[in-house]
């Protein structure tokens, strides 16, 4: 017999992310299996009329990790490094799968460092820059999440800048994941994968695209009209020996 690969041995670096805090699109996508967690932020919970608490995002992350998500990504706030560290440690503290997202601004940066060394697991956000990439390595930081399509609109970047990303990681040898944000179609994630980019955080909109190729779609519907002209012909014959 032959040895059976296990999925993840199959699944190779790729981790994919679902960009939502509608819980009731968790339910509709994670079933799909392809997905490691959730992302979230406080526009987003704002968009679907959640709380931006930490007891409403502990509630959350809970339904979050029932579904089946191994991660589960949420956005500290506050003005100054205290309130950053503050909420970002609460947040920490809700489950070690709970990564705590901070921007890279002087503050953010600050209150990475300080809770990094406390143990927490950390994805800095609002990455537009190489340089922003090299200063989430150093910090030590789990993730760090360019963001594609702000880029792209602000002329600030485009999949090049995204790959040179994943280049400077690969370059100081960091094991910090470059996680793909504002994704815009289904056609950049293949494109930034062929270069070397592996974690990818998307909307649900996105992830229909994943599964609703028309190619793909059509050839299913002639398997199963070529499985079923073959099942009624086995049954006409079937009914005719018996007679």
């Amino acid at each position: 017999l032959y040895p059976t690969p296990s999925p993840q041995a199959l699944r190779g670096t790729t981790r994919l992310f679902l960009d939502t805090a509608d819980d009731k699109s968790w339910g509709e996508t994670l079933p799909l299996g392809i997905f490691s967690g959730i992302t979230t932020n406080p526009v987003l919970l704002e968009r679907a009329g959640k709380a931006c608490t930490v007891e409403s995002l502990d509630a959350m992350s809970a339904s979050a990790f029932a579904l089946g998500a191994a991660e589960f990504m949420c956005q500290a706030w506050g003005e100054t490094v205290a309130e950053l560290v503050g909420v970002g440690g609460d947040l920490a503290r809700l489950d070690p799968r709970v990564v705590v997202k901070l921007p890279l601004t002087q503050e953010g940066i600050t209150a990475a460092s300080v809770l990094t060394r406390r143990g927490a697991r950390v994805c800095m956000t609002a990455c537009y820059a190489p340089h922003q990439v090299l200063t989430s390595a150093a910090l030590g930081a789990e993730y760090v999440a360019p963001y594609l399509g702000r880029m792209v609109d602000e002329g600030r970047g485009d999949l090049q800048t995204c790959a040179m990303m994943q280049q400077v990681l690969e370059g100081v040898k960091s094991d910090t994941r470059l996680l793909v944000a504002s994704v815009r179609d289904a056609k950049q994630l293949g494109e930034l994968a062929a270069a070397g980019c592996d974690t990818f955080t998307f909307s649900p909109d996105i992830a229909k695209q994943l599964t609703g190729y028309d190619l793909t779609v059509k050839a299913a519907a002639e398997f199963e009209a070529a499985a079923r002209r073959m099942k009624e012909g086995t049954k006409q014959k079937t009914i005719g020996f018996t007679i």
